[in-house]
């Protein structure tokens, strides 16, 4: 039998052609697990996690890989050691401590506050363009215990506005929620008479409406006349939602980068001196600084301080967030968030240098 050279040469060139890609596909797959990280859980910090993913990017140092799932599965999916480190809007509960340990070798898991967002009260309410509202005001409200807006609590607050009979329609998380935590934290710590339940990411309030996600609440109450939420600044600002300024205890703070960096730069650690970053929210919920909006979620990228199967991982780490520090701060404000204070960059870097 007679063979086609030229079929030969065909084949050849196409084996030598699959075994290069193979080659190529290879050598970007060792080179990408040498430079990833993988993180799940909250979607606070999803919108920020997308710009230190496109700041890594132009940086060509670490491969970001984000997925905004919730902080209850962002949690759950780094005890297993699934993702890298998990993004959580509320410290481990002492169970996932122990859990945690357990999968970093028998070492600690690390809190690490990257992501500070103020949370908004957003409002849905025809001719309502500047509202001032309270902690007793909010704990009522999303108890249902005040059902309309022209309550006298309410009218009380802001005077000379024409505030509608409209019924208010409170709408919370569906969901597991650092975010719904860290809110009932504050109505617990600022009114605590108002608000008897205890903070938790479920929620405890009677009444109102729910969606899942911090989309699915912002979404909710763009289409809903009537209706306010506890929600991320920035999905409130892309819903070109109505954003409540709140009276601490100082008069009337209105909600910006500016008034939550000057709450976010006083705020204190529970553990001073630790390595384990956890804010204390007590102390900065009940904060009467005038000109500060200290209503801020600090969200944790949860880490092994040490222990992973593969030690690249606490260097990829190291360098994506020493990063994130350097050069993942310009665009924070336009998009919902507080570029992080001097001074606290600066105590995170201690911790991010250690792992």
């Amino acid at each position: 039998m007679s063979v086609n050279p030229k079929l030969v040469r065909s084949a050849g060139a196409a084996a030598a052609t699959a075994v290069a890609a193979t080659l190529v596909l290879s050598a970007c797959s060792s080179s990408s697990d040498e430079g990833s990280i993988t993180g799940e859980g909250s979607t606070a910090q999803q919108k920020a996690m997308e710009l230190f993913s496109d700041v890594l990017t132009d940086d060509g140092s670490v491969n970001l890989d984000y997925t905004g799932s919730g902080s209850g599965d962002g949690i759950k999916k780094f005890i297993a050691g699934d993702v890298d480190f998990a993004g959580s809007d509320s410290p481990l509960k002492d169970d996932e401590i122990t859990k945690a340990k357990e999968r970093c070798g028998g070492n600690d898991a690390w809190h690490i506050p990257l992501v500070a967002g103020p949370v908004a009260v957003a409002y849905n309410l025809d001719g309502v363009d500047k509202l001032t509202l309270d902690a007793s005001t909010l704990a009522k409200i999303f108890d249902s215990k005040i059902t309309e807006w022209n309550d006298p609590a309410i009218a009380a607050l802001n005077p000379g506005v024409d505030l509608p009979s409209t019924k208010i329609i409170p709408v919370h998380r569906s969901d597991s929620s650092g975010t719904t935590d860290n809110f009932t934290k504050y109505l617990n710590a600022a009114a605590p008479k108002d608000w008897p339940y205890e903070h938790s990411k479920e929620w405890t309030g009677h009444g109102g409406s729910a969606a899942a996600k911090s989309t699915g609440v912002g979404d909710t109450v763009k289409k809903t006349s009537g209706s306010i939420a506890y929600v991320e600044w920035g999905f409130a600002t892309e819903n070109n939602l109505g954003v409540s300024q709140i009276d601490f205890g100082a008069g009337p703070t209105a909600l910006t980068a500016e008034t939550a960096g000057k709450a976010l730069d006083t705020a204190k650690f529970v553990t001073p001196g630790s390595k384990d970053l956890v804010v204390d929210t007590d102390a900065l919920y009940k904060m009467k600084e005038p000109g500060a909006y200290p209503l801020v979620l600090t969200t944790y990228e949860i880490v092994c301080s040490t222990g992973y199967d593969d030690d690249q991982v606490s260097e990829s780490l190291k360098s994506a967030f020493t990063t994130i520090l350097d050069k993942g701060q310009d665009g924070l404000a336009e998009a919902g968030y507080v570029p992080l204070p001097d001074a606290f960059k600066q105590t995170l870097r201690g911790t991010i240098d250690a792992l």
